[in-house]
């Protein structure tokens, strides 16, 4: 799924801050943003589908330093990037760049994270976010139903349980 035509995906990228930058300008959220990077543990499989299918990819996020699910996702696909050596991970803004978030909405929001998975030629691939599917649909069923603090632990819980792990299946089959 491509939403991105006419974005120019390699002026973006020269844009972009590597996310070893973006995560030392990080005021939001700092410790679950180090901590998650710090503990994710990169599965066997995902490192062999990486190698299998990603090298030379570039994975382009949309993203703010406050988001929670962003928080609890985008370090684990860096980790991911990290150990492969082959895909590179760069960061945008969202509030900075409403010209490409508006590409890219969920149910007319924009809710991030966006990870838009480019070739080495960085041609659109696809795009994922802002939540794995499970814990979207999830969110989409409960939220209004719980009081906001519960939903938001509920969230928190899923994403510990998982450890990144759907959505690091999710992004890499976009490589197929």
């Amino acid at each position: 799924m491509t939403a991105g035509g006419g974005l120019d995906f390699p002026g973006l990228w020269q844009e972009a801050i590597p996310y070893d930058g973006f995560a030392a300008e990080v005021q939001d959220l700092r410790g679950l943003w180090e901590g998650i990077y710090k503990k994710a543990t990169i599965p066997e499989w995902a490192l062999e589908r990486a190698r299998a299918r990603g090298q030379g990819a570039h994975f382009l996020v949309i993203s703010e330093d406050w988001c929670w699910d962003a928080a609890n996702t985008v370090p684990v696909l860096a980790k991911l990037c990290a150990q492969d050596g082959g895909m590179e991970l760069r960061m945008i803004h969202r509030d900075e760049h409403p010209e490409v978030m508006d590409q890219y909405l969920t149910n007319g929001s924009r809710a991030i994270p966006i990870v838009i998975v480019l070739d080495a030629e960085f041609r659109e691939l696809g795009h994922w976010g802002p939540r794995p599917d499970e814990l979207q649909a999830w969110a989409g069923a409960n939220k209004g139903k719980m009081e906001k603090g519960e939903f938001y632990v509920e969230m928190r819980r899923w994403h510990v349980k998982d450890g990144g792990h759907s959505m690091l299946r999710e992004v890499l089959a976009i490589l197929q």
